[in-house]
């Protein structure tokens, strides 16, 4: 049997599905990011991914498990040292990652702060870990008076700036932060992304926009993603997906502002006559519901996407391939606000399955999804994953 014409890979960021062996090393204990939602909302409702198997790789609450699973199924383990959303989309494309990127629990040193007011002219407020929209609540008339700039952090490795686009246009947020960005590539501060933050509103009434903008460190090595690109293969890009690679072996870019926004234009994608590879990434289970631990609207915003995987598969043909997955852990009923340490679901579906999947052994490494897309177009592997492709055809 031929291998598959295209590969749409959907990343539910922070859908973990269980404590990692090595979950310790990263202060995580009893961590369960699926199982724990589904036990405060009393089950979920998610009939589709159900059928897919879901619950075949561990039993969730409302869930059933399936007799015939529609996919393949199985779990993955991280490898690399971090539980962020770069090293977890890194490795799915091949790297491994040792160095973890640093994060700044209690804010970035005086020193990187000093810099900034220095090349920008504007004071600095904020500086702490913080969610995006509290902070501005908290801060926002401050800086609409003073024109500072408000910078602040989360649990992953990265810095922020939120700016009123009245106060401090776009042209000169974005050079801010490239600025930032050219700063911070190295020892001591190693930070993954330079996210600008613009807003607008009244005071009391701000709402940020969607001209956000990340500015990523560049992966390391080429990535399966730059062979698929080298070869004359499309690889479409949608959500984060570009800026978490700096656009490194992406042939399209599609922007994305939720997660219904995100299925609409994915969808969208299986009517384009492409030979490649489309790549996903649903950032709102992760920043609207794990930060800031709120299992309900978590376990709402996962029922509301199992609705859409229909239109999914209506529009699958059968060189086909649909993976879904994960790229780390968010469990909204753990202390603090941090990622964690877990197990992510890795489920694979092609209308060519007749007989439907089964159970494939656990994967010791995300790579084993680059690897697996790399054999299927016959581009060069990438040094870490084992292939599964053979299981699939």
């Amino acid at each position: 049997m031929t291998a598959f014409k295209r590969i749409h890979l959907i990343v539910m960021d922070s859908v973990g599905i269980g404590e990692a062996p090595d979950a310790a090393q990263f202060d995580d204990f009893d961590v369960d990011t699926l199982g724990h939602i589904a036990r405060e909302c009393g089950g979920l409702d998610m009939p589709n991914m159900a059928k897919l198997g879901l619950s075949n790789i561990k039993e969730i609450k409302g869930i059933p498990v399936s007799e015939q699973p529609l996919a393949y199924y199985t779990k993955m383990q991280e490898v690399s040292s971090g539980k962020d959303t770069m090293t977890g989309h890194w490795e799915m494309m091949g790297l491994r990652i040792d160095t973890p990127f640093r994060v700044f629990e209690n804010g970035f040193p005086d020193e990187l702060i000093s810099r900034i007011e220095e090349k920008t002219g504007r004071k600095v407020i904020g500086n702490k870990p913080a969610s995006g929209t509290e902070i501005i609540e908290e801060l926002g008339e401050e800086h609409v008076k003073t024109g500072a700039l408000i910078v602040y952090t989360s649990a992953d490795s990265v810095l922020q700036i939120a700016a009123h686009e009245d106060i401090v246009p776009l042209k000169e947020l974005y050079e801010i932060c490239e600025f930032c960005r050219k700063i911070t590539l190295d020892d001591p501060y190693m930070l993954g992304r330079i996210i600008a933050r613009p807003f607008i509103g009244e005071i009391g009434e701000f709402k940020r926009t969607s001209n956000r903008h990340d500015y990523a460190l560049k992966p390391f090595s080429p990535t399966v993603m730059n062979a698929l690109k080298d070869a004359g293969h499309d690889v479409i890009a949608l959500g984060k997906i570009s800026d978490i690679f700096d656009g490194e072996g992406v042939t399209q870019v599609i922007r994305t502002v939720s997660n219904s926004d995100g299925m609409d234009k994915f969808i969208s994608t299986f009517d384009e006559t492409f030979h490649g590879f489309s790549f996903l990434n649903l950032v709102d289970f992760d920043a609207l519901y794990g930060h800031r631990r709120d299992p309900k609207g978590y376990g709402q915003a996962l029922e509301d996407y199992d609705t859409r995987l229909p239109e999914v598969f209506a529009k699958m043909k059968e060189d086909d391939l649909l993976i879904i997955t994960a790229d780390h852990g968010n469990d909204p009923t753990y202390r603090g606000t941090d990622h964690t340490r877990e197990y992510v679901p890795l489920l694979m579906y092609s209308p060519r399955f007749k007989q439907g999947g089964q159970a494939l052994p656990i994967r010791k490494t995300f790579a084993d999804i680059g690897a697996t897309i790399a054999e299927n177009f016959e581009v060069t592997m990438p040094q870490h994953g084992t292939s599964f492709l053979s299981n699939l055809i």
